[in-house]
């Protein structure tokens, strides 16, 4: 019998937080963001449950040829654009919608031989200082981009760095409207955050990514408590050991956690090398039968360990939900002192997955 550790994709959970996401934004169409492997998810599991999106939207090549050999005939966004000019052959073949956000992409479309034009996103850079163009030279290359035969549609694309905060895109906003002051073009700014939460940045796309997951953009689920996403992804396993100690009792590697009376403890089939973060400290939440508790001790690449004292009856065998419906991702994350996102896209490949 395999190792019981276990990862199970609610993929109708999946539907419904697209669904949201549109209620959120019903005047503009939907990327759904499934890069990194659609966040550690697997494309190939979940993208069927993001049909009725409007465009996915991603970074690697080989993921967007994944999803046009499975189907997909809409359109596909590559949020960091090209990385070498004999990429755009491929662009080409498969039909790619490309971000511009440098001049040697711009020199490499102006170069390529296409069968037809490709759709293009220029980026503008906003403020948050990855890639982009400065407002002040988005109208020069918005033109340049404009008289090349080998670019069709064109929209304009930046990425906000503070959107789960009420003031956030504020500044962003200022700097896009100065880069299109009299400019009529497509737009594409808002994020999971901004998706939810300002409407005034939805314009012509959005973009979301961790709320299809159903995680929190800003890290706390509680600003998420009453949108109705829930979480797709839940990873349970089992206890395959427990052990009573008595006071003065240590737990783990470097014995970091230790016990101040009698306590029985689960050891849990599951460690960092299935993706549990390592520097998780004792008392990151926990789901034993039913029941909330806590992990203790420093977690080992196979096991961990959980207190059993609020679960008596907990023993051998005993079903563990690590993150999921009951604990949320969002507060193991916490706990970690991570995010969401990293614990989505760790999740190990020796870890079984089925989808619901």
């Amino acid at each position: 019998m395999t190792r019981p550790i276990l990862a199970s994709l609610d993929l109708q959970a999946m539907k419904q937080n697209l669904g949201i996401a549109r209620q959120a934004a019903p005047n503009s169409r939907i990327w759904s963001v499934v890069k990194a492997n659609a966040y550690g998810h697997g494309i190939d599991r979940v993208w069927s449950a993001l049909g009725a999106t409007d465009g996915f939207a991603l970074l690697n090549l080989e993921e967007a040829v994944t999803l046009r050999e499975r189907g997909w005939k809409g359109p596909i966004l590559m949020l960091e654009g090209f990385f070498h000019a004999e990429d755009l052959a491929l662009y080409d073949k498969y039909r790619l919608t490309t971000s511009v956000h440098s001049n040697w992409q711009l020199k490499a479309l102006q170069n390529a031989r296409l069968n037809a034009p490709l759709d293009v996103y220029l980026k503008v850079n906003t403020g948050m200082n990855r890639l982009g163009f400065l407002p002040e030279r988005v109208q020069t290359v918005w033109q340049q981009l404009r008289a090349l035969p080998n670019v069709g549609e064109l929209t304009l694309m930046s990425h906000f760095a503070d959107a789960e905060h009420p003031d956030g895109i504020r500044e962003a906003m200022a700097r896009v409207s100065q880069a299109t002051e009299g400019l009529e073009c497509r737009r594409s700014l808002s994020n999971s955050a901004a998706t939810l939460w300002h409407p005034e940045a939805h314009f012509d796309w959005v973009r979301p990514g961790i709320i299809l997951y159903g995680a929190s953009p800003s890290g706390e689920w509680q600003d998420i408590a009453n949108t109705g996403l829930k979480p797709v992804m839940t990873l349970r396993s089992e206890i395959i050991g427990v052990q009573t100690l008595k006071a003065g009792d240590r737990v783990g590697y470097g014995g970091r956690y230790t016990a101040r009376g009698e306590q029985r403890i689960g050891i849990v089939a599951a460690g960092y090398a299935d993706g549990y973060p390592r520097h998780a400290p004792s008392g990151t939440p926990v789901f034993v039968d039913g029941v909330r508790t806590g992990t203790v001790g420093t977690v080992s690449m196979d096991m961990l360990a959980v207190d059993l004292t609020p679960c008596p009856q907990a023993g051998i065998g005993t079903p563990v939900e690590l993150w999921g419906k009951e604990v949320k991702i969002d507060d193991v994350a916490s706990a970690a002192g991570t995010v969401g996102y990293e614990l989505m896209c760790a999740l190990a490949l020796r870890v079984p997955v089925v989808t619901v």
